[in-house]
């Protein structure tokens, strides 16, 4: 359903930008009434959503950690520090989900059901998007769940780097959804894990440095974010978002290259830095972790609301 290449669209804002002469900061942007980021009164995921990943590829103890830390963060972790996941995810309850709440359900969990590994690569190391979508079924994902499958950095997928950094669609048949997100490390770091990995295009800046000290990583945590964000408040296509229907900007997309406030092109905002690494973040999560997190667009202000 929605793809998304977080430094491709950020690019093209900042080229638009300095043709003009001018360099705005994108969370005070406020574009036309006709182009704005609205409800379409479709469905979104609330309740328990029980989360099953596929590690498609050879991930280590320590990539799972990372990730699977963030995924409990969102809604497991109330005693961690503040800025937290749990505050982004509050949010997104805030922003989206109390709006479209059904039946008095406004609040949401997010539940680690089961985990799979597929370090043989069951269906080659160069896979197209329908295969994608087969690996996400082959997850079993329950009702109102998502199925995560998540790609090793030596395994290519359809529009990776070039158009995509991830994907997410759904069953609207059997009330599941699916997200994909790859590992850039060796492929497309620039693209995909900005602002931990030097942009291949755009304004040129020093790359920061990743708060779990791994740059593929820690950038599929901000690509997860994203889609996981989409997933939830616009899952079957008719929920929130800005532009064409089958090519949306979501809670997250509609915010490129926002982290901080006063982003602009080429520079991820205000951002927290860790004194012993030198790492830079703007949520606590569990386990004493720390993550870069995107920006949610704000609906009622059209700006870009973000933790720090």
């Amino acid at each position: 359903m929605a793809s998304f290449s977080l430094l491709i669209v950020a690019v093209l804002l900042s080229m638009v930008q300095l043709s003009m002469g001018s360099r705005r900061l994108m969370e005070l942007y406020i574009p036309p009434a006709s182009d704005r980021l609205t409800y379409h009164h479709g469905s979104v995921l609330s309740g328990d959503i029980p989360v099953s990943i596929l590690w498609y590829g050879k991930f280590s103890p320590s990539q799972k950690s990372i990730i699977a830390d963030f995924l409990g963060s969102l809604t497991g972790a109330p005693n961690a520090a503040t800025p937290s996941v749990g505050q982004w995810w509050g949010t997104i309850e805030q922003l989206y989900l109390s709006t479209a709440a059904k039946n008095g359900q406004t609040s949401t969990r997010v539940l680690l059901d089961k985990q799979v590994s597929d370090e043989q690569c069951s269906l080659g190391k160069s896979l197209t998007l329908a295969q994608i979508d087969q690996l996400a079924a082959s997850v079993g994902s329950k009702k109102g769940g998502i199925a995560l499958v998540f790609t090793d950095e030596d395994v290519t997928v359809e529009g990776f780097c070039s158009s995509r950094c991830g994907k997410h669609g759904s069953d609207a048949g059997t009330g599941t959804t699916h997200i994909w997100v790859g590992n850039s490390a060796t492929q497309c770091p620039g693209q995909c894990a900005w602002p931990f990995a030097q942009p291949v295009y755009g304004p040129q800046g020093a790359p920061l440095v990743a708060p779990n000290g791994d740059v593929g990583v820690d950038g599929m945590v901000m690509i997860t974010a994203s889609m996981v964000a989409g997933t939830v408040t616009n899952p079957y296509g008719d929920g929130f978002y800005q532009g064409a229907q089958d090519a949306p900007l979501e809670a997250c997309s509609a915010c490129p290259g926002v982290y901080g406030s006063g982003a602009y092109p080429g520079n991820a905002g205000k951002l927290l830095v860790d004194a012993t690494t030198g790492a830079s973040y703007n949520a606590n999560g569990a386990n004493g972790r720390k993550y870069l997190l995107p920006a949610l667009y704000n609906p009622a202000t059209s700006s870009c609301d973000t933790l720090v």
